[in-house]
């Protein structure tokens, strides 16, 4: 009998499973890749896009002598000597880095007495006093220089009362400390956040050690307290400092009378004031407003580097034990109140009190003087009830749109195999970077250099991808801590049932991040409804938001109405404040999205069967 060799031996057929015996996935292929390596490539390239839309012509316009959507032009750096020779840009710089100095610095000295005053001290109502401090992140410094201006300006109501009862005002609004302070008051809860939060998050052991060895309260703050929040104040001032860099509402409604010119003033005064803008100069300036903010993150990284020296949370816990400072707790309870009342809840009332009335002033009761007229004639004049639709329009769409974007960025760059991950990392965090005014002034360029982007200039749309670009940083911070929670184990999980990639993410930990998506959506629309400087150059006739239409309303010397807008936005973003409140109050909603995934996996066992 032959004997047939092994190599000639028929193959098996094969195999079909049984029933309850996963099959091997099948998935659709593009362009011969599996859709896990097409997820994360898209996602890749479209965030880059995103991220260069408006840089990338901005850099080229600076180096070219002629417009971008012009026909011909030739490389030149003229522009960059122009801006120093005849636009003295050198003055303009100074001015901006002295009141970015002096922004920090106001910001700082209120901001880090109040964090030590109320997470290390016996304070009274410090919880309610914490939760008031925060109130300004969700106002936007536009509104609240408003309500700087109606109570504090050369015709406010305590500006009027002081010089009434004293002859003169030791206060001016329209100078460089004036402009300064007012920015540091809206400044003021970043800085006390960051302190806060690290003082609460660390423990009191050295605070215990040195009260073994006698030393008193204020001996403990000053020689512990103080020295560990180093990294925090230093993180919140060179954030601070950026922010004073880029800012547009104080230099331009403040500085602007005063003949102050910044950075922002500058560049609103070249591309939106200026009758035939010179594109070349724009660009250049630009160009170096952007370098200088890129700069100050480069830094603030470089120099909390070393932070790891000043960490003072460990894996043992302690209780934290307040600090008695006895009667000093009362000239902090002095300080924190004045500012509360000053700074924030005054300019608050009489903006929303000159809202109600015809005239705003000590010498005439208010309440013979209110009125309606201010509302009626924001709600009677079409484009002024447009842009509060279109700030709520562009704030749901966008935030929306950025967190389901801004989750897949982190779960790609978090959790996933892609080969540039970090450099996914880093381009979504590079917004941060990129002032406000400098993303409109590149996306107005990027629309009018790409085919087909006149389609878009001047519409919604428009800001949505404009406000959307500053936004994902925010949504990127929101979501990745919590995805850094979630075990591998879910993952693997759904591996084993059969599950790709993109399967596992979409089944299992969305659900699990939905917490971390709603605190987001709450974050990014609270943001974009505030937003305005990237519409002061992409807004149309038809698209004006908020503090774009409170601007034109205050140049116009509309002061109710201005007044009016500004309450209108300050009743929606408390609204929403509360309902976020309500929300997050409400930690079942973790858990009720941690017992999907168990689920989730015998779901995906079951399509896998049934494939």
């Amino acid at each position: 009998m032959a004997v047939q060799s092994p190599a000639a031996a028929p193959a098996d057929p094969p195999r079909t499973p049984r029933a309850g015996e996963l099959g091997a996935p099948q998935y659709r292929r593009l362009f011969g890749a599996g859709r896990e390596v097409s997820i994360h490539w898209l996602t890749f390239l479209l965030t880059a896009a995103l991220v260069l839309a408006p840089v990338v012509p901005i850099l080229v316009q600076s180096v070219r002598n002629q417009p971008l959507y012009a026909a011909g032009g030739a490389f030149t750096l003229s522009n960059y000597s122009a801006l120093f020779t005849e636009a003295e840009f050198g003055t303009i710089i100074l001015n901006t880095l002295q009141f970015a100095a002096l922004t920090t610095v106001f910001a700082l000295a209120i901001a880090v007495p109040m964090a030590i005053l109320l997470e290390r001290t016996r304070f009274p109502a410090a919880r309610v006093i914490g939760q008031v401090l925060r109130w300004p992140i969700y106002i936007s410094p536009l509104v609240l220089g408003f309500g700087w201006i109606v109570i504090y300006g050369p015709a406010g109501f305590m500006t009027t009362v002081v010089r009434e009862g004293f002859g003169w005002v030791p206060w001016n609004l329209y100078s460089m400390p004036g402009m300064a302070f007012v920015e540091a008051v809206a400044q003021v809860p970043i800085a006390y956040l960051f302190c806060a939060n690290a003082l609460a998050a660390s423990d009191t052991s050295l605070e215990d050690a040195a009260r073994t060895v006698g030393a008193g309260p204020m001996r403990i703050l000053r020689s512990i307290v103080v020295p560990m929040l180093r990294p925090p104040v230093l993180y919140a001032g060179l954030l601070i400092f950026g922010t004073a860099v880029e800012t547009l509402s104080i230099p331009l409604i403040l500085g602007e009378p005063a003949e102050i010119t910044l950075f922002s003033s500058f560049l609103y005064e070249q591309g939106i004031d200026s009758v035939a803008p010179d594109y070349g100069l724009l660009g250049a300036a630009s160009t170096l407003v952007l370098v200088s903010t890129v700069g100050l993150v480069i830094l603030q990284g470089r120099l909390l580097k070393h932070a790891q020296r000043f960490v003072s949370v460990r894996g043992k816990a302690t209780r934290a034990g307040l600090l008695d400072i006895g009667r000093w707790k009362w000239l902090g309870f002095t300080f924190v109140g004045l500012y509360i009342l000053f700074g924030v809840l005054l300019p608050m009332i009489a903006l929303i009190l000159r809202a109600f009335t015809s005239l705003l002033t000590p010498l005439v009761s208010p309440l013979g003087l209110l009125t309606l007229d201010n509302f009626e004639l924001i709600f009677s004049y079409a484009p002024y009830t447009e842009s509060i639709t279109n700030s709520i329009t562009v704030a749901f769409i966008g935030a929306l749109a950025v967190t389901l974007f801004g989750t897949v960025i982190v779960l790609v760059a978090r959790r996933s195999n892609f080969r540039f991950a970090r450099l996914l990392e880093a381009t979504a965090q590079a917004p941060h970077a990129v002032p406000g005014l400098i993303v409109g002034i590149g996306f107005f360029w990027a629309f009018a250099w790409i085919p087909g982007g006149d389609l878009v200039r001047g519409t919604l749309f428009a800001l949505v991808i404009a406000f959307g670009v500053r936004a994902i940083p925010s949504a990127y911070g929101a979501i990745s801590p919590a995805t850094m929670q979630l075990g591998s184990e879910l993952d693997n999980a759904a591996r084993v049932a059969g599950a790709d990639w993109w399967r596992t993410v979409s089944r299992i930990l969305i659900r699990l991040l939905v917490p971390a998506m709603l605190a987001s959506f709450l974050l990014i629309w609270t943001t974009m409804i505030r937003e305005y400087a990237p519409a002061m150059f992409l807004a149309g006739s038809e698209s004006q938001v908020i503090g774009t239409t409170a601007i034109d309303l205050w140049t116009q010397g509309e002061t109710g109405s201005v007044a009016a807008l500004a309450t209108l936005q300050i009743a929606v973003t408390a609204l929403v404040a509360g309902l976020a409140g309500l929300l997050l109050r409400d930690r079942k909603s973790a858990k009720k999205a941690a017992v999907t995934a168990v689920p989730a996996v015998k779901v995906i066992e079951k399509e896998q069967t049934h494939a």
